[in-house]
This record gives structure tokens, C-alpha cells and sequence, in this order.
């Protein structure tokens, strides 16, 4: 499993002066103006990996469910699929 403890937010996310923090359990928060917006969970997937988006104010879920190789693919992906639906 390639190792998500460090990654640096995209450039598109600082632009709408957004964050990137590590949360619990191996997942991520996205902050949208200092408040937790968005949370991504890597998880396993088929012996692949998936990225659930979740809108942490209501739990819905914006990922497609897409697989990724590794927790890394993931993460990037699911951070695509965030960017996406944003409109961003």
C-alpha cells in the first residue's frame, strides 16, 4: 500500500482557498474556508481500492466509485471526482 501520509493539496483546491488535513483512519478532510467540507476514505475495493467522497453535512457520497491500483490512485482520483462534482 503506497503511503498517503503526506500529499500536498492540488493547486485547484488552494485557488478556492481550500485545505487538505489528514483525518482518522487513514482519511482525509478537505476544508472550504477553515470549516471540514468533504471527507475522503480509501478503502478496499476487489483487490483494488476506491475512494469514497463524502459530504460530511449530510453523508452523501459524490464518488462514482471508481477503482484505483493503490490508496495513492485513490486518493487522487477521489480528489478528481471532488473537483468535478464542484464544478472546479
Amino acid at each position: 500500500m503506497t503511503d498517503t501520509k503526506t500529499i500536498a493539496a492540488p493547486e485547484w483546491l488552494t485557488l478556492h482557498s481550500g485545505e487538505l488535513h489528514h483525518g482518522v483512519n487513514g482519511s482525509w478532510l478537505v476544508l472550504l474556508g477553515g470549516t471540514p467540507q468533504y471527507r475522503l476514505e480509501m478503502r478496499p475495493a476487489k483487490g483494488k481500492f476506491t475512494c469514497a467522497v463524502v459530504q460530511m453535512n449530510n453523508g452523501r457520497r459524490l464518488d462514482k466509485g471508481a477503482e484505483y491500483p493503490d490508496a495513492a490512485a485513490a486518493l487522487a482520483g477521489g480528489l478528481d471526482e471532488l473537483r468535478q462534482a464542484l464544478g472546479w
